[in-house]
């Protein structure tokens, strides 16, 4: 122990005996716009250890390395969390036993390391707090190590490359170190770190404190790490700045907010934690927020994944999908282009910043291989105006709502035989271009891949709800000659696909048919989606419905990708036997219309008795589909997203399923059709849910068997109807 005396210049060295944590376990996440951070339990970052840990920027890791040591030494975890809005990290750490040749001077617990993090515009900004709880004066050694090797987030997932960029060499100032790689892409990707106050000593890879401490006082170390590129200077916030900044915007109203309250404070939570994750993912873009698909690998715009996810969110805070709806519109398809899956009026798969993809070592910059996020966008686009009578921007947007329409008869019937199919241009392109994109995802029924182009029985759906919802809005902007059209184009989809994806045998629609139109007659959760669109018959919806009720199907914790008959059954595989809360949430917004709505209800107590095992009640992007087991949690998906925003928003789906409720702006009316409340819920609050240009405050109680509305506040001429 350094007693009083002992000057600061001079630190001694001291042996740790107590064993530490090699790796830690956990990890802590924040982002904020185009900078996430993800760390370890400690607050460090140590992709030695575990290679997805690092400070990101644009699909670069700016900071591969940033680790606290006390002493040469890693400190005591006492515990660890992320603040409930995702604005703040914080992690109490403390002192093992230090000793000096073999006698004790520094006991256990003596100081008190408190370190927070928060990120703010292109920013990590850190305070380290070391408090001495003894009554002697201290002198403590105390040190920050750092490395940044700008990996591409593709080089990170696996991707190898036959060449990258070079590491420049560091450039440091008594407060400062500047790490900078200069890419192939021809761009100089700078991290520059700046410690308050200045430390003792600084190189290319430390930054190393000599504090002497006062008995029963603290000492603050500040750390500031920003992401640029090229020579641009980033203007630094204080901590104080930063953090009041980044707080004023994840409350305010203008991001996801549900005003949902229950009589469950452990539903309570579960709404919080989703509300909360959905806000950090929204990312700033030239045409609003986007919801970034998930954290780590998906921190980007997906085109199918930000459309389910505003359409989870739609009736509560339909905003979101107006910046879904302009994002996508703006990054449309104009051209052929086989490398990219690009084709004329066709939407976005997912978009990518970085060297690899700016080099086109990936196609992934504006990659457009999904056959879903194209019939999917017409569907947003009609749902938004139903929510919120916005005919301004739907008269913006329909030449690209009509440019999506069109590739469905242009491009998207690749064959000419009525469906919908998809097939890969491009070799670096994806196999499966459907929501189940792993390689094996679309089989026959003796296991055997189906070969292409393939029509998913799912996606014959979402064409039919896209021409509905373009001949609604085409009613709307008085194109009365297109509305008719369209609409006979969806009822000629609509009979050709009961007739020809639905199986007696599985009592359900066949998964697909494969490039010689033979059916995969194989039970997945893709009918479901079937129910969602409105493309199926009542009477093939019910007994679809039922399947999906079946222990077949319903492993516990919600209803699986697969049937546990079929022969590529997995419950560990990532699509054929999971459980994928935003599937789940599809699957039950088949039910908002119907009487009976015992499926939803299941779903939504399942994934809510699941959320309560997860960690701060974050359900992951996927989880294991092994049968529910007493006293058993469920099963880790190893390498799922988490957050993702599609799982985030899942709840909120299921709530609008269950309470059936259907919100008209132009007609400034709210119905709720056979509303239900699981048992789990005794009550239920909506605040100041808007209707075009109203708004009212509701409360649901649950009764035998039935369920009351009381409108406790209204605002302006909203209609509430009920339905029982």
């Amino acid at each position: 122990m350094a007693t009083q005396g002992v000057s600061s210049q001079a630190v001694p060295r001291y042996d740790i005996l107590a064993p530490e944590v090699s790796v830690a376990e956990r990890t802590l996440v924040l982002k904020q716009d185009e900078t996430l951070g993800l760390f370890n339990e400690f607050g460090d970052i140590d992709a030695a250890a575990r290679h997805e840990e690092g400070l990101f920027h644009e699909g670069t890791r700016f900071v591969s390395q940033l680790m606290l040591r006390l002493f040469g030494g890693r400190p005591l975890l006492l515990s660890s969390t992320v603040r409930r809005d995702n604005v703040l990290m914080s992690a109490d750490l403390t002192n093992p036993d230090l000793y000096s040749e073999g006698r004790q001077v520094l006991p256990r617990g003596s100081l008190h390391i408190f370190r927070t993090k928060l990120i703010w515009h292109g920013i990590c900004h850190e305070h380290v707090h070391v408090r001495n709880f003894t009554r002697e004066p201290l002198d403590i050694e105390l040190s920050l190590q750092f490395a940044a090797d700008f990996a591409d987030i593709f080089e990170i997932r696996g991707q190898k490359r036959t060449a990258r960029g070079r590491l420049l060499k560091p450039r440091t100032a008594a407060d400062a170190v500047e790490l900078a790689y200069e890419g192939l892409d021809g761009v100089v990707r700078r991290t520059r770190l700046i410690s308050r106050p200045e430390p003792q000593s600084v190189t290319g890879t430390q930054f190393a404190f000599a504090l002497h401490i006062a008995g029963r006082s603290e000492q603050v170390i500040a750390l500031d790490v920003s992401c640029s590129l090229d020579a641009s200077r980033v203007q630094i916030p204080s901590y104080e700045q930063a953090l009041a900044r980044a707080e004023q915007s994840r409350s305010g109203r203008e991001r996801f907010f549900s005003g949902i309250e229950t009589s469950n404070e452990q539903f309570n939570a579960w709404l919080h934690r989703s509300t909360a994750d959905l806000n950090m993912l929204l990312t700033s873009t030239p045409s609003g927020l986007y919801p970034y698909a998930g954290i780590p690998w998906f921190d980007t715009a997906f085109g199918r994944d930000g459309i389910i996810a505003a359409l989870e969110c739609l009736w509560l805070s339909p905003h979101i999908a107006q910046g879904v709806l302009k994002y996508l519109a703006s990054t449309q398809a104009t051209e052929l282009d086989p490398a990219r899956d690009a084709e004329p009026g066709k939407i976005l798969h997912e978009a990518r910043r970085g060297e690899m993809a700016a080099r086109g070592e990936i196609p992934f910059a504006r990659y457009y291989g999904s056959v879903d996020s194209t019939p999917l966008f017409a569907m947003l686009a009609g749902a938004y105006y139903r929510r919120t009578g916005d005919a301004a921007l739907i008269e913006s947007i329909w030449p690209n709502v009509r440019a999506a329409l069109a590739w469905l008869e242009r491009y998207g019937d690749c064959d000419g035989d009525g469906f919908i199919e998809y097939r890969r241009q491009s070799e670096h392109g994806l196999v499966q271009q459907g929501w189940k994109d792993s390689h094996d995802s679309v089989f026959h029924a003796d296991g055997r891949i189906a070969e292409g182009p393939i029509a998913l029985c799912e996606v014959q759906g979402y064409a039919y709800a896209a021409r509905i919802a373009g001949a609604e809005l085409a009613d709307m902007l008085g194109l009365t000659e297109d509305a008719r059209r369209l609409r006979d184009a969806a009822g000629a989809l609509q009979a050709r696909f009961r007739e020809r994806f639905w199986s007696d045998e599985l009592g359900m629609y066949v998964l697909a048919l494969d490039g010689e139109k033979r059916p995969c007659e194989v039970r997945a959760s893709n009918a479901g989606h079937c129910v969602f669109t409105g493309i199926a018959s009542d009477e093939h919806a019910a007994a679809i419905l039922g399947a999906l009720s079946q222990d077949s199907f319903f492993s516990g914790w919600g209803v699986r990708t697969l049937a546990d008959s079929e022969v590529r059954y997995n419950p560990m595989a990532y699509h054929n036997g999971s459980v994928w809360p935003h599937d789940n949430a599809l699957i039950a917004a088949g039910m908002n219309r119907l009487p009976d709505k015992n499926l939803a209800g299941r779903q939504l107590t399942t994934l809510f008795e699941a959320s309560t095992y997860f960690d701060s009640s974050r359900l992951p992007e996927l989880f294991c589909g092994f049968r529910r087991r007493e006293g058993k949690s469920p099963t880790l998906y190893p390498v799922a997203c988490s957050p993702q925003a599609w799982s985030s928003g899942a709840v909120f789906m299921l709530l609008e399923a269950c309470l059936g409720i259907a919100i008209e702006a132009p007609r400034q009316r709210v119905t709720f059709r056979h509303p239900y409340l699981p048992p789990a819920l005794d009550r239920l609050r909506i605040r100041d849910l808007n209707v075009g240009a109203g708004a009212v405050d509701l409360l649901l109680q649950r009764h035998q068997g039935t369920v009351s509305l009381v409108v406790e506040r209204r605002r302006g001429e909203v209609h509430v109807v009920m339905r029982s």
